[in-house]
């Protein structure tokens, strides 16, 4: 009889010619199983690695997606919430509205038989000065009517219409031009003045005692490159209340040779026939 080693090593041996085969233990006993499908077997479970790999990315991402478009839900909810949560009444008690807007950007309105106005004078010899009136923007570096020296605007007392805008070189052209337009000025009519760069070197004594017709206090301490902006009429009684006034100070200037800005607003009274 043969030995249990024997009956076993014939079902080991492989044939002569095929492919090698390793014993694999089964329930029944060793079960001879050739590399060729052994190997076979492990490359099927590669595809099945990769996609179960694929499954787990996908479902991740997935996840991450619910999660975060859960948190902008609940964040898009309380804002649209407090939108169109609101009552009637509430609305009503606390309206949302845009801040008013006065003209020409004043910071109030102007009463009735008032004409509203804001100007600033120009900036160095870089940024030209800029006025307006019931607004309407009358001179400025964009509409490019402005210039070196003193900017004018005049106006009609009883409407607010703009007569005319000039400007007038007061550093290297003569004064007469502008002592005869102050002359020519009539009656009634509102005066607005700003300097550019230089507004005062040509400037003399008739000239100055004109301005100080039409209500302006500091035209006779204008110097050099100082920074003015001035209100006035034609006929005014008193001196005017709208005007502003700053030296040209090597120890204060805010440019280089010239000092800051000057601004105003404020409202003009109509003039009563």
């Amino acid at each position: 009889m043969r030995t249990e080693r024997e009956r076993t090593l014939p079902h080991m041996r492989s044939v002569r010619g095929s492919a090698r085969s390793l014993p694999v233990i089964s329930g029944s006993g060793l079960v001879v199983v050739p590399e060729r499908e052994r190997v076979r077997a492990s490359r099927m479970r590669i595809p099945v690695a990769g996609a179960v790999k694929w499954i787990l990315a996908v479902a991740v991402f997935l996840l991450t997606f619910y999660v975060i478009s859960q948190v902008f839900e609940i964040k898009m909810d309380s804002n649209l919430g407090s939108l169109f949560a609101r009552s009637p009444q509430e609305i009503a008690i606390h309206p949302v509205t845009k801040p008013p807007r006065y003209k020409c950007g004043i910071s109030k309105i102007c009463p009735e038989k008032h004409f509203a106005f804001k100007m600033a004078s120009g900036a160095a010899n870089v940024v030209g000065p800029k006025i307006c009136v019931e607004d309407v923007v009358l001179m400025s570096g964009v509409k490019n009517n402005v210039g070196r020296g003193i900017n004018i605007a005049l106006i009609n007392g009883n409407t607010g219409q703009a007569m005319d805008t000039k400007f007038f070189d007061l550093w290297g052209a003569d004064v007469s031009p502008f002592i005869e337009y102050l002359k020519t000025i009539k009656e009634g009519t509102a005066v607005l003045m700003a300097t550019y760069d230089d507004g005062a070197t040509k400037l003399n004594d008739e000239a100055r005692g004109l301005i100080s017709e039409l209500g302006s206090s500091a035209i006779n301490a204008l110097g050099f490159r100082d920074n003015w902006i001035f209100v006035g009429g034609k006929g005014i009684k008193t001196k005017s209340p709208f005007e502003q006034h700053i030296k040209n100070n090597k120890d204060t200037n805010k440019y280089e040779g010239w000092p800051e800005v000057v601004e105003m607003e404020g409202c003009i009274p109509q003039k009563i026939d």
